[in-house]
């Protein structure tokens, strides 16, 4: 016997054992057609909310994201990111203990911050030695080198952690492959960024 076929069998017994109930009760016609017209729609709406579960969950996932646009962390230390409205995915960090957002960005090798965000959170920078040059959406940067202490983002902690310094990211922020290759694993899911520590 089929799973179908064993589900189907399980709903009707029930509605057989809810119809039977009704009718043992010999409540008025109407009533009994109310009340069993209540529980039908109780069962397909259970029904409707089971056969549609993975998208609610993702639904489910999307709302969390816009109330916690950092991301939501799970009971295993998962990180689930929302994707932002502007199409990209940012996470709330603590840099040295200062709250600091990132845009997450695959497409850059090493994990960048402004000159002021680096500043703000005493980063570590290497004001002697030779610049880092590097490629960049808007052409060619000259970066210092400088490493961070202490990074946690959610459940995620890293010490020690190598970043480029520039006072021409403006505002924001860069989390970098350097990051995503340390952790187990990341993937996106439809409009969720998932970082597995």
């Amino acid at each position: 016997m089929s799973n179908q076929t064993g589900s189907l069998i399980y709903a009707i017994l029930l509605l057989v054992l809810v119809a039977s109930s009704l009718f043992a009760h010999r409540l008025p016609l109407g009533q009994t057609l109310r009340m069993a017209l209540t529980w039908v729609l109780i069962f397909a709406s259970a029904f409707v909310l089971f056969a549609f579960r993975n998208e609610l969950q993702a639904v489910w996932s999307r709302v969390k994201g816009e109330v916690s646009p950092g991301g939501s962390v799970a009971p295993d230390g998962t990180l689930r990111v929302g994707k932002a409205p502007d199409g990209h995915f940012w996470v709330d960090a603590r840099v040295n203990g200062k709250a600091l957002r990132f845009m997450i960005d695959s497409g850059a090798t090493t994990t960048s911050l402004s000159q002021a965000d680096a500043t703000s959170a005493n980063v570590d920078v290497e004001m002697s030695g030779f610049p880092v040059i590097v490629e960049t959406a808007n052409g060619t940067a000259s970066m210092k080198r400088g490493r961070i202490q202490a990074l946690r983002i959610g459940s995620i902690a890293r010490n020690d952690f190598p970043v480029l310094v520039s006072d021409t990211l403006g505002d924001t922020n860069l989390l970098g492959m350097n990051f995503l290759s340390s952790l187990k694993g990341w993937r996106i899911e439809g409009e969720t960024l998932v970082l597995n520590p």
